[in-house]
C-alpha cells in the first residue's frame, strides 16, 4: 500500500464507515493521518483488474518493547468486490508479513453485527477472547465489541 492507493484505500475506509458496522470512526482520515497510524511494513491492497478492491493494515497496540511482537489490524473489502476471497487473501499476506518480522499476535475489535468480518477471522485462525460491553457510543448509541486475536504457532 503507497500514496498511489490513497484515494481507492480511504473510499473503501469510507464505505466501510457508512455501512455502520466496521468502525466507531464516523469518517475516513486524510491519507497523511491514515498513513501515519500504520505500520509501512504490514499493510497491503488487493487489486482486480489493475482496481483496488481491498485492503489490510496493522497498528502497533504500543511503545513497550514487551508488546513489539502485538500488533491490531483491519481489513476492509470494496462492497462491490465481496464473497470473492479477496480479505481470506489480505489476511493471509499480513499474516505471512508479520510472522516473517517476528510479530507473535495480531488482534482486532469487531462489533457483533459485523458476521462476515467474524466468520473471515474465525477461517484465517483468529480466536474469541471476550466481548467489551458498551465500551463506546456510536452515533449516540452504546456498542459491544467483540475482542479477537491470532497467535503465531512458529513465532
Amino acid at each position: 500500500m503507497t500514496g498511489a492507493h490513497a484515494d481507492a484505500v480511504l473510499a473503501i475506509y469510507q464505505a466501510g464507515i457508512e455501512e455502520g458496522n466496521a468502525t466507531f470512526e464516523t469518517c475516513a482520515p486524510d491519507w497523511a493521518a491514515f498513513s501515519a497510524a500504520r505500520l509501512s511494513g504490514h499493510r497491503f491492497v488487493a487489486t482486480t483488474q489493475g482496481r483496488v478492491t481491498g485492503w489490510v493494515a496493522a497498528s502497533a497496540v504500543s511503545g513497550r518493547c514487551v508488546y513489539a511482537g502485538v500488533i491490531e489490524h483491519s481489513v476492509y473489502v470494496d462492497p462491490a468486490a465481496r464473497g470473492c476471497g479477496i480479505g481470506r487473501r489480505l489476511l493471509g499476506t499480513l499474516i505471512t508479513s508479520t510472522e516473517a518480522t517476528g510479530i507473535w499476535t495480531i488482534q482486532s475489535g469487531i462489533f457483533p453485527e459485523n458476521t462476515a468480518s467474524l466468520a473471515l477471522h474465525h477461517a484465517a485462525g483468529f480466536r474469541f477472547i471476550g466481548t467489551r460491553e458498551r465500551i463506546g457510543q456510536h452515533y449516540g448509541r452504546w456498542r459491544d465489541v467483540i475482542l479477537i486475536e491470532r497467535r503465531s504457532s512458529i513465532v
